[in-house]
């Protein structure tokens, strides 16, 4: 029997300590597993995460094995190799794949009802791979996506703009990487348009200040792992708020990574586009409008992901 309030993280480097971490502060969690190659580590992290729980609310946290992932409603992915100065997520792939390929048997073997949320990277290619090798309904396996990248652009916007972030709704779609693409033409402040909000907060030079910001955001992963080495706060954030709408059944907006059997005229291939979030997953998958020049990056983007994931022969 699933208990929605088991999660468990497989891979305990800098995102998955991370992210159990932001998990734990959450309160929402009565239990969280942490898996990894290197048991010695999972049992420290696991330590060290205990140790803040007197900070937040009780619940149970340990290392374990495949056979604790039985009853979890959340198992979340983090396991991989990192991404190096000068890499791409796209570099990645063949390696995070062979690793997928060792870890999904082994989780579907013994819970076949969680939600799998795919955070290592490439996040599209790899939540593709996982939909193919767990056999699972699309709904149920789901990716990290562009919550990230959303949130980074919604930030330069806040900044930009003098506004709270919080007011800012504008999306990052399409790939997780260097073809994402901001939707413009639906971004606002509080409803108000966003080209119209520039005006009226004294923007003139609008077009270049929105390439300057979508430059900053496609580009912000480079920049921190150039300076530290690796990324990882801000993507446990978002891991911890995904994880947050599907235990509350929340039903949120996010632009997680999905499977889009024909939407947005791309077949069989995941990426990142708006959907509702809840306890079932990806509950429904949302195709919002898109001016022409966005639905051209949009496929050029998918174009980039279907040569790499035609590759892979899964």
């Amino acid at each position: 029997m699933v208990n929605v309030q088991k999660a468990a993280v497989i891979g305990c480097g800098f995102v998955g300590s991370s992210s159990a971490f932001a998990m734990m502060r959450t309160g929402v969690f009565s239990e969280l597993v942490l898996l990894d190659i290197d048991n010695g580590r999972a049992q420290g992290e696991a330590m060290d995460i205990a140790h803040g729980l007197p900070f937040s609310r009780p619940m149970k946290i340990y290392a374990g094995d495949y056979a604790d992932l039985a009853g979890c409603a959340l198992i979340v992915i983090t396991a991989g190799a990192n991404q190096k100065p000068g890499e791409t997520r796209l570099d990645l792939v063949k390696k995070n794949v062979a690793i997928l390929r060792s870890i999904i048997p082994q989780v579907v073997k013994v819970n076949r009802e969680a939600i799998l949320l795919i955070v290592s990277n490439p996040v599209d290619i790899l939540t593709w791979a996982a939909q193919k090798l767990s056999g699972l309904p699309p709904r149920q396996v789901v990716g990290s996506g562009t919550v990230l990248d959303t949130a980074r652009l919604k930030y330069l916007l806040g900044q930009r703009l003098r506004v709270d972030s919080r007011s800012v709704h504008a999306f990052i779609v399409g790939e997780h990487g260097d073809s994402e693409l901001a939707v413009w033409s639906g971004a606002n402040v509080s409803g108000v348009d966003l080209e119209h909000f520039c005006q009226l907060r004294g923007v003139d030079d609008r077009q270049a200040m929105l390439n300057r910001i979508y430059r900053d955001v496609r580009d912000s992963a480079y920049e921190i792992i150039d300076r530290k080495g690796a990324t990882y706060y801000g993507i446990a954030a978002a891991v911890a708020r995904i994880a947050q709408c599907i235990v509350r059944d929340e039903l949120s907006v996010l632009p997680v990574s999905v499977s889009l059997q024909g939407l947005y005229g791309v077949p069989d291939l995941c990426m990142s586009v708006p959907a509702v979030v809840g306890r079932g997953g990806a509950e429904q998958v949302l195709e919002i409008e898109l001016s022409q020049e966005e639905r051209q990056a949009f496929h050029a983007s998918a174009q980039t992901l279907q040569e790499v994931a035609q590759s892979l022969e899964l």
